[in-house]
């Protein structure tokens, strides 16, 4: 099992993006006076992420990476996305980048998306096809994996 979670590549993310803006910000991308929209997406992806996580917790299902689904979850957020507690990350990452203005924070956020995607999203639909089976396939074929 993977002993850092997806909390922790968050949270290393974040620690990567400061410092980035701070010692390397490559172009300072976004005028002063429009960082603060960055404010919206932060607080769209916390409620998405506190969210998603709820209904994870109505449902009885683990949260954890790698653990087994008592269930499905496709109902609320995740008639949009198979995975709002990520894109919720995403969301917050990209807001983080606007308030700091510089372009080479961006940069983190791709390689955060390409590294929960390839680290857990793969592996986790693996497990949900391996569990749920057609009623798995029906729902990957209609919402898709991050919007």
């Amino acid at each position: 099992m993977n002993k850092m979670m997806p909390p922790n590549y968050f949270l290393a993310a974040i620690i990567c993006m400061l410092l980035l803006a701070l010692f390397l910000p490559v172009y300072f991308l976004i005028p002063a006076y429009w960082n603060l929209t960055g404010l919206l997406p932060v607080t769209g992806g916390l409620i998405m992420t506190i969210y998603a996580d709820i209904m994870f917790h109505r449902a009885k299902t683990s949260v954890i990476p790698f653990t087994e689904s008592s269930c499905l979850v496709t109902g609320g957020l995740y008639r949009f996305s198979r995975n709002p507690m990520y894109l919720g990350f995403v969301l917050i990452l990209v807001g983080l980048a606007f308030l700091l203005r510089a372009l080479s924070p961006f940069a983190v956020i791709v390689f955060f998306t390409w590294l929960i995607q390839s680290r857990f999203i793969k592996r986790e639909e693996q497990m949900l096809a391996n569990k749920f089976g057609d009623v798995w396939q029906a729902y990957r074929a209609r919402v898709r994996r991050w919007f």
